[in-house]
């Protein structure tokens, strides 16, 4: 992934140097089991770790080996070979296959991206909910269709955020433990040259679990999964960014990314303040779920493996791993330091002469006798009046014989209250907020 969406901790996971290690990390755990085992002569692993001990790999070898040989196991193996002497080599990577490293190395690889991206989420967590206590009862328009609709509150629309995004940290918790697996099966996966218990002892050491069965690989489903959950992460992100680009519009104006000193958001007009993060987000959030589908295709392999995967993944989890993290962080900094213009808010939310409270008048007249169409046509009718003139509400149904007939004016009055509508604020709060 460019450096431009990129953040180091992630990316030094899929460095060359981070890739490599932990292949060397997983030949010698298997050396060191078969040694246990009275397989190889007592002390040669240890041997090996000394000559090997803060190693700095020379790329540049490797791949002029790789492009003889064009295998990057078999270059990393020869390397490694070079390194130590044929003879003290001879042992590595016995009874295994290219696949067994691979795969295991990439699980292990996709378990630290996990937890990096857990803590992501954590912090994003924390700064929702902040804001989402700050603004709990500040009441705003809400909008279906784009179209005013109800009285919500700024709390609210956080506080939906924080439980999506509470739902996608379970997600990514089962995402870990799904991907947090060892596979040293070997060509078929039938442990034919290799025994099963240095499966056991690698993945132990390496706190993975064992593949329950495999064939040369891993099976896919599991990938898929993580790349799944990874591409819901990317929807949720996108849902927030859109709904702040949205309350940024010049016409609405209630919510404003953080706009910094010389910062400039148009190279022709002076003026302008764009909500050039979140369009990022939703641009990063389109990447990440183009990368979920070939994920899932990838399930399908021949018969025991082929190697249509390989260039799938080689692609896709360092940038799906990278983008996400750097996405997550991003819209964490873009929640904290979000604008909230009270004024606008509260001037959009009178903004349709009261037109947001039909649905009590509605009700109310069904209550009083009315049958539930003539209530419609009635309040239907009178809210027509009001959005075609501009002319208040409230007065239109106070002038209403056949709404008098029913209701006082000290009735009216009462449906048209602000605070009805958030009566049960508290309770959602207590739902979504139920840990804290």
């Amino acid at each position: 992934m460019i450096n431009r969406y990129s953040r180091q901790i992630m990316s030094d996971i899929w460095s060359d140097q981070s890739k490599y290690s932990i292949w060397l990390e997983i030949e010698l755990f298997a050396h060191e089991a078969m040694e246990a085992q009275g397989m190889i002569e007592d002390g040669l692993t240890e041997k090996i770790r000394k000559k090997l001990k803060n190693i700095s790999f020379d790329i540049d070898r490797i791949l002029a080996i790789e492009k003889q040989t064009h295998h990057d196991v078999i270059a990393f193996l020869t390397y490694i070979s070079e390194c130590i002497g044929e003879k003290d080599a001879r042992y590595l990577h016995q009874g295994m296959t290219s696949s067994d490293i691979l795969d295991t190395a990439m699980c292990i690889q996709l378990k630290k991206s996990a937890k990096i991206i857990l803590s992501d989420l954590n912090e994003l967590l924390e700064k929702l909910s902040i804001k989402a206590q700050k603004y709990k009862y500040l009441p705003t328009i809400g909008r279906s269709h784009g179209i005013h609709a109800e009285p919500t509150t700024i709390g609210l629309k956080f506080a939906q955020s924080y439980a999506e995004f509470e739902r996608a940290k379970q997600r990514m918790e089962q995402a870990e433990k799904e991907i947090s697996i060892c596979s040293l099966s070997g060509a078929v996966g039938t442990y034919a040259n290799i025994d099963p218990q240095i499966e056991s002892y690698v993945a132990k050491k390496l706190q993975l679990q064992e593949e329950t069965i495999s064939t040369q690989v891993i099976p896919r489903d599991r990938f898929a999964y993580y790349f799944s959950v990874l591409g819901l992460i990317s929807g949720s992100i996108e849902r927030i960014s859109t709904e702040i680009r949205h309350l940024q519009r010049t016409e609405v104006d209630e919510m404003s990314e953080q706009f910094q000193k010389g910062q400039k958001g148009s190279s022709s007009m002076p003026h302008k303040r764009n909500p050039v993060l979140t369009e990022n987000l939703t641009g990063i959030a389109r990447l990440i779920r183009g990368m979920v589908v070939p994920a899932q295709e990838n399930i399908a392999l021949w018969h025991e493996r082929d190697i249509s995967h390989s260039s799938v993944e080689r692609v896709n989890a360092p940038n799906a791993t990278i983008l996400t993290d750097f996405a997550i962080s991003r819209l964490s900094n873009v929640i904290e330091n979000i604008g909230v213009n009270e004024d606008n808010i509260s001037s959009n939310l009178d903004k349709l002469n009261g037109l947001i409270y039909s649905q009590r008048i509605l009700l109310m007249l069904t209550q009083r006798g009315f049958s539930r169409e003539k209530s419609y046509e009635i309040v239907q009718r009178n809210a027509s009046k009001s959005w075609d003139s501009n002319i208040d509400f409230k007065q239109i149904i106070m002038d209403d014989e056949e709404i008098n007939s029913l209701l006082s004016s000290d009735e009216i009055n009462e449906l048209f209250s602000l605070e009805y509508h958030l009566k049960h604020v508290d309770y959602i709060f207590k739902k979504v907020f139920k840990k804290k």
